[in-house]
């Protein structure tokens, strides 16, 4: 009412990610929440009860809850099977009524009553029962499309206005008069659909070419008005009236009011959809690239462009915001220049696209990248990153001489890779401690190192050596290589289409005696197997403990620095991760939060490890004073790597003491006796092993 946002997630107690429909029931004070699982919320007082009994039910069909008509204590689900009926106050499923012909499923779209009959819009057309009929029995059900007015065929929705019955069919409205059926609205726009609602019928169209409005019809049918605002109303998907205001949500302009002289858009400060590209976390701040390719390495068209994540406030930049990257699609690799913080980003055949501070954008294409063989006019690039001298090397996937690198003084330069590569496919590239580039070639081709020697330019002392499956050539799990990452020791970490390798010589790679990955073996039980074996790893990121976080479609895990203990693993039936289903991982080294990108969405979960600092000088405790009834951890950040860190009383009595992890220690707040410590002030004291740095704070714990 006072125009907060206040936001609803599995983080906050719903049980799923991705709605299909939401009713809010004004009688019962309850608000049934109906996902595209076919799971169900209602909520009540900030109380969320859940009724999984659709999305439990083994039974085939399609589930999918279309529109909600609550009436008393009860809730009637038009769905793909038919209508499913909900007891608000039991919480359960009371009873299905297959209506389709001969009792089959059918879908149905849109529910009604009004107290004599029910109403049902489904796509064998508009169907009639009596109230105190048998229900569950389809031979309950009248057919009344395709004679007195109504032609057969589906209908979409169907509802009550000033005592008369309308339908929607196709995309014109329809009456009843008497027995009969007469056209009530029609003006050759497409409809999204209609509703009636405050006393009005709000229509939301939109015409193929894009141009959208929403129609409020009075109960006569005549217009009261059209809502056409460019930007705001571009796909209305549904509208309601509402103190003489007219509420829209629409799938690009987000939730708009529209009042008799004005309007006013309320923009969610989130992604505009999920990511499956890069990640990366520079400065404090977030990067993500919400592109995709499929397996195959084929376009996905998408224009979702990229975000960017700061001080609490999310920007997207795509082209619905700025048309100029019209052409710049499936955004998949993303980097970030040191120098200025200019960002690059990469487009799966739109070419190149840099971003500097106030977004002011430079494209790159012709001239500058090299189209795929066979695929004029796409420029692909699937791989960035910097090295130390602010080069940035580009993998120009598809094209004759794929790496590609534009030196720090804007010049470019083409490398012809020497092996023979499918589809002439690069990707990731990773640049370590030498100077040497690793580069993900996908479509089975295996991952190549590349040193440049002496000088970019002087191609002589080049030296390239690739890594596939098998003893002797490299001895990766699998030759279809998704995902590289670097951690504290410099070794590679390999996620492949059959679980992860590490390259521990990498210094060696170009050497006489060669350099083979090794498989780490992790215990499982009373049985031990090869890390991952069997999993399709989609992502891998070093925590400042050096831990790995890996991300597949059966959910993330964190292992531990050398890959023998799985220390968690989060799904989204035992945490609430929006998705089991996890695309990227990236994380923050000064604050230890771990971004997931998902099937569903963006969420973050605060780690426990942070970036080990140079000194102890930064000592941070959070949060201080600690308030009464706190039970989440309390951390000690800024400190050096593995510090020692003690919990005294004032009078130097030892009541904790731990290691950090990088550089953050958390702490539960109870003493070494696993008892809560009592309130006053504490002492916080750290050190290094060899008690070279030094630091000391206070904490204090307030009482109730």
């Amino acid at each position: 009412a006072d125009n907060s946002i206040e936001r609803w997630s599995r983080v906050t107690g719903l049980s799923e990610t991705g709605i299909s429909t939401i009713r809010y029931d004004e009688a019962n004070g309850k608000l049934m929440i109906a996902y595209s699982n076919s799971n169900i919320d209602i909520v009540e007082k900030g109380e969320v009860r859940n009724i999984p009994d659709i999305k439990r039910d083994n039974i085939i069909g399609d589930k999918t809850i279309y529109n909600i008509y609550p009436q008393g204590k009860y809730y009637y689900l038009s769905t793909g099977l038919g209508i499913i009926v909900i007891d608000g106050d039991r919480y359960e499923v009371k009873e299905s009524w297959f209506i389709g012909a001969g009792g089959n499923q059918v879908k149905v779209t849109g529910f009604t009553g009004d107290g004599t009959f029910y109403y049902a819009a489904s796509a064998e057309g508009l169907k009639r029962a009596a109230v105190n009929a048998n229900l569950p029995d389809f031979s309950s059900w009248q057919l009344l499309s395709g004679s007195n007015g109504l032609s057969s065929g589906p209908c979409q929705n169907v509802f009550f206005i000033d005592g008369k019955l309308v339908v929607q069919k196709n995309d014109s409205l329809f009456v009843q008069n008497g027995v009969g059926w007469s056209l009530f609205y029609a003006d050759g726009w497409p409809l999204v659909s209609s509703n009636a609602t405050g006393g009005k019928i709000e229509l939301c169209e939109r015409q193929a070419n894009g141009t959208s409005r929403v129609i409020l019809l009075n109960p006569d049918a005549t217009i009261a008005r059209t809502l056409v605002q460019a930007a705001v109303i571009s796909f209305p998907r549904k509208a309601i009236f509402y103190e003489n205001e007219t509420w829209i949500a629409d799938q690009f302009g987000g939730l708009s009011r529209f009042s008799a002289t004005s309007f006013e858009q309320y923009k969610l400060n989130s992604p505009e959809a999920t990511a499956s590209g890069e990640m990366l976390v520079y400065n404090e701040t977030f990067y993500a690239s919400a592109g995709e390719v499929n397996d195959a390495w084929n376009y996905q068209y998408n224009g979702n462009g990229f975000y960017i994540f700061k001080a609490g406030i999310w920007e997207n930049i795509n082209r619905f915001r700025f048309p100029v990257l019209d052409s710049l699609l499936d955004f998949i690799t993303i980097a970030v220049d040191r120098r200025d913080e200019s960002v690059w980003v990469g487009s799966y055949g739109g070419g190149l696209l840099e971003v500097k501070p106030g977004n002011n954008f430079g494209i790159y294409k012709q001239n500058f990248l090299e189209q795929a063989i066979g695929d004029p006019g796409s420029y692909r690039v699937a791989g960035l990153a910097f090295d130390t001298e602010n080069n940035l090397w580009i993998s120009n996937y598809g094209a004759a001489q794929p790496l590609r690198v534009r030196k720090n003084d804007g010049s470019w330069q083409s490398f012809s890779i020497p092996f023979l590569l499918n589809e002439n496919a690069l990707a990731q590239i990773l640049v370590d401690e030498n100077g040497y580039k690793w580069i993900v070639s996908p479509k089975g081709n295996g991952l190549i190192c590349y040193d440049h020697g002496t000088s970019v330019d002087n191609t002589g002392d080049d030296r390239w050596r690739i890594f596939r499956a098998g003893g002797g050539n490299g001895n990766l799990p699998s030759s279809e290589i998704h995902v590289i990452a670097k951690d504290k020791n410099g070794y590679i970490w390999v996620g492949t289409g059959d679980g992860i390798a590490v390259i521990q010589c990498g210094q060696d790679v170009f050497s006489a005696q060669g350099c083979e990955a090794i498989l780490p073996v992790i215990q499982q039980g009373n049985f031990a197997n090869f890390l991952f074996r069997g999993e399709e790893i989609r992502a891998i990121a070093v925590d400042g403990a050096d831990r790995k976080w890996v991300a597949t479609k059966n959910g993330a895990w964190l292992v531990d620095p050398v890959g023998e203990k799985i220390i968690l693993q989060f799904t989204e039936t035992n945490s609430p991760l929006l998705s089991s289903d996890v695309k990227k991982i990236a994380i923050d080294g000064n604050t230890g939060e771990v971004y997931f990108a998902t099937l569903k969405g963006i969420c973050s979960f605060r780690g426990t490890a942070t970036e080990g600092a140079e000194n102890n000088s930064d000592l941070l405790v959070f949060p201080n004073p600690v308030p009464p009834g706190f039970t989440g951890f309390i951390t000690i950040r800024g400190l050096v790597n593995n510090a020692v860190v003690k919990i005294t009383e004032l009078n130097g009595r030892l009541v904790w003491q731990g290691r950090a992890l990088g550089g953050q220690a958390v702490w539960d707040g109870r003493n070494y006796k696993g008892q809560k410590i009592a309130s006053g002030v504490y002492l916080v004291l750290v050190s290094d092993d060899g008690r070279t740095e030094k630091s000391a704070g206070k904490i204090v714990f307030v009482a109730r």
